[in-house]
C-alpha cells in the first residue's frame, strides 16, 4: 500500500499550484488552506477555481488532501462577535471543502477564555450542530486536532475531543487529526519506549482509532508537558524519532494522510529531508 505522506502546501497563485508544488517533491498527500488563514472574508470558489483544481489533482496524482481552517476561527468564544464570525467562517470552509471534494477540515476546538472547560465544550457542540444543519449533504468531515493545551485552549486531552463528539447531533459526520507535537507538549508520553502503542491504546478506548483521518507530523522545540506549541524539524526536537519510527510501521495508519507543518524555505528543501527521514524508518517485511 502507498504511504501517504506529504506536507502543508502554500495555495500561493492559487489552489491548483498546492498540488504543483507537492507532487514536484514527491508528496502522495498534503495539507492546504483553502483561503487567506488569517482573513475572516474570503472570495467564492467559482467555478473555474473548482475546476482547475480538480483538473490539477488528476494530474499530479495525490488524491489525498485535507485542509486546515483559518486560525481565527474559535467556536467557543466567549466574544458575541467573534463568536459569529467564527460559525459563518467554518460553514463557509465546510462548503468550500465539499466543492473541492476535500474529506477532513480540521480546526482547533477553541479556547474558552475565561468560561471553564464545560461551557466551552458545549458551545463548540453547538456550534457545529449549526453547522451541520446549515451543510446538509456536505462530505467533508468536520475533524478536530488534538491542542497542547496552552492557555485554555481546550482538545489537549482525548476525553475533550470524545465530549465534543458526542454532544454532536451527528456524530458520523465528526473525525480527529492527531498532531504528534501537541500530543508531546500537552503529557502524553509518545517518546517513551513503547510511549506510542500506550498512547494510541487510550485514544482507541476514548475515542476509537477510526476517527482519526489525519495525522500531523512535527517534532517539538519545547519539552515534555510544556503545553506549548512550537514545531520542529523530525528527529531535532525534544521528542526524538523513536514514536516517529513507530507511527511509520503502525499498519493502522497506511490510509491516513500525514502531513508535517515544519517550516521550510521556497524550495522546500526541509520538506525533502523530513520526508526521507520518515520513510528511512519504515521496517522492510522479512
Amino acid at each position: 500500500m502507498e504511504i501517504l505522506l506529504g506536507a502543508h502546501m502554500s495555495i500561493n497563485g492559487g489552489l491548483h499550484t498546492a498540488l504543483e508544488r507537492g507532487a514536484s517533491i514527491g508528496c502522495t498527500a498534503i495539507q492546504i488552506f483553502t483561503k487567506n488563514a488569517n482573513q475572516w472574508r474570503s472570495s467564492p470558489l467559482s467555478e473555474t477555481d473548482v475546476a482547475t483544481y480538480k483538473r490539477v489533482q488528476a494530474k499530479a496524482r495525490i488524491h489525498h488532501v485535507v485542509t486546515h481552517a483559518s486560525y481565527l476561527i474559535n467556536l467557543c468564544s466567549t466574544n458575541k462577535q467573534t463568536a459569529h464570525h467564527s460559525r459563518v467562517a467554518f460553514i463557509d470552509e465546510l462548503r468550500r471543502c465539499d466543492a473541492l471534494g476535500i474529506g477532513s477540515l480540521i480546526f482547533h476546538p477553541g479556547s474558552h477564555t475565561g468560561a471553564g472547560e464545560e461551557a466551552g465544550l458545549s458551545a463548540i457542540a453547538d456550534a457545529l450542530n449549526r453547522a451541520h444543519e446549515e451543510t446538509p449533504g456536505c462530505r467533508t468531515l468536520s475533524t478536530l486536532e488534538n491542542t497542547a493545551g496552552q492557555g485554555t485552549n481546550l482538545g489537549y486531552r482525548f476525553e475533550q475531543l470524545a465530549t465534543i463528539i458526542d454532544l454532536v447531533k451527528a456524530p458520523e459526520r465528526m473525525a480527529v487529526c492527531i498532531d504528534t507535537c501537541h500530543l508531546f507538549a500537552s503529557g502524553y508520553p509518545i517518546h517513551t519506549e513503547g510511549g506510542w502503542g500506550t498512547t494510541m491504546d487510550e485514544f482507541q478506548r476514548i475515542l476509537g482509532i477510526e476517527r482519526i483521518t489525519a495525522i500531523h507530523l512535527n517534532d517539538s522545540i519545547k519539552e515534555f508537558g510544556s503545553k506549548r506549541d512550537r514545531h520542529a524539524h523530525i528527529g531535532k526536537g525534544q521528542i526524538g524519532l523513536l514514536p516517529f519510527r513507530a507511527l511509520m510501521n503502525d499498519r493502522r495508519f497506511d490510509a491516513v494522510p500525514k502531513v508535517l507543518e515544519t517550516e521550510k524555505d521556497e524550495l522546500m528543501t526541509e520538506d525533502v529531508e523530513n520526508m526521507a527521514t520518515l520513510m528511512s524508518l519504515i521496517e522492510k517485511p522479512d
